[in-house]
């Protein structure tokens, strides 16, 4: 399942939650931000449910240890069963159903943790980790989801008890854990170092279009920012999304007004202006060329199913 997905009712505001951690509201973290918690203590006050949500800047690993779940990422649902662990890049919408019981953990770091200053040189290990949303099954691998849990109860007692090097030590047990979670995928996608690199050109590539595709960048713009042809980017974009670069970035930005038409209780012509189109007319024309609805019939109908 590299596509688990959600989709609920809106809250009464319109707008998708944007929390830290779930149930508390977004603020400005530390850069160096990295919490866990068991699934239990955060579920089991919602009923063992978390409702529809996003963070900002914050990736999430929700390890399924003993028990299941199941789990809405954007448009997409399905049902888990530990030993498993889910991950969630940023900006991804997202909600959980707990089978009561359920034991694991929920692992929340920050972006800038993972990827900038002097974490950056770990960067290519295990970035493809964090392209999209997936499912990693531990079930034929049950002494790498040991592995996993040990590291995993490990950094949740630094995290309790601070002593002497705490941040260090929480910085390694955290690189032990991606790093396995990368070998499980890897081997279960068969990867080989020459997709490595394409993987981690290709995360590049999409970091770029999360922070710029409002903004309506060209694919030459792209290409040369990654220093690399258009061509190259086109056949990298369709050997691993099975898009071209221009359907790729077109994809992402269809996503997003999806998310704020369902979500956000605005007008659709702001909406229009947000995701960076100057003409409300145009934005409906090409809404309505990708799915074959208005963007208004779009919203009407979301919210009625």
């Amino acid at each position: 399942m590299e596509q688990p997905a959600e989709g609920t009712a809106p809250t009464q505001s319109g707008a998708v939650p944007l929390f830290a951690l779930y149930g508390e509201e977004a603020r400005l973290t530390d850069a160096e931000f990295i919490h866990i918690e068991d699934i239990e203590s955060r579920s089991r006050l919602y009923d063992w449910g978390i409702g529809s949500h996003t963070h900002r800047g914050l990736f999430q690993l929700v390890a399924v240890l003993d028990g299941g779940a199941r789990v809405q990422i954007d448009d997409r649902v399905a049902e888990v069963a530990a030993p498993c662990v889910i991950v969630v890049p940023p900006a991804v919408v997202h909600s959980f159903q707990f089978r009561p019981g359920s034991h694991g953990y929920v692992l929340t770091v920050a972006e800038v943790m993972l990827f900038d200053g002097a974490s950056a040189q770990s960067r290519p290990l295990f970035e493809a980790l964090f392209l999209r949303p997936c499912l990693i099954d531990f079930t034929d691998a049950p002494a790498a989801a040991e592995r996993v849990a040990a590291l995993l109860d490990q950094l949740m007692t630094e995290f309790r008890w601070p002593q002497l090097g705490r941040s260090a030590m929480c910085e390694w047990l955290l690189r032990g854990v991606l790093l396995l979670l990368e070998r499980q995928r890897a081997a279960a996608a068969g990867a080989d170092p020459a997709e490595r690199v394409r993987t981690e050109l290709f995360a590049r590539f999409r970091a770029l279009v999360e922070d710029h595709f409002t903004e309506h960048w060209t694919i030459p713009r792209y290409a040369d920012a990654l220093g690399i042809t258009e061509s190259r980017l086109n056949r990298l974009c369709r050997h691993l999304a099975g898009r071209s670069a221009f359907e790729v970035v077109q994809d992402r930005l269809l996503l997003e007004a999806k998310r704020r038409l369902v979500y956000i209780a605005a007008p659709v012509a702001m909406i229009a202006y947000e995701l960076g189109f100057q003409d409300p007319g145009y934005f409906n024309r090409v809404f309505k060329k990708l799915t074959g609805k208005t963007p208004a019939a779009f919203r009407r109908d979301a919210r009625a199913g």
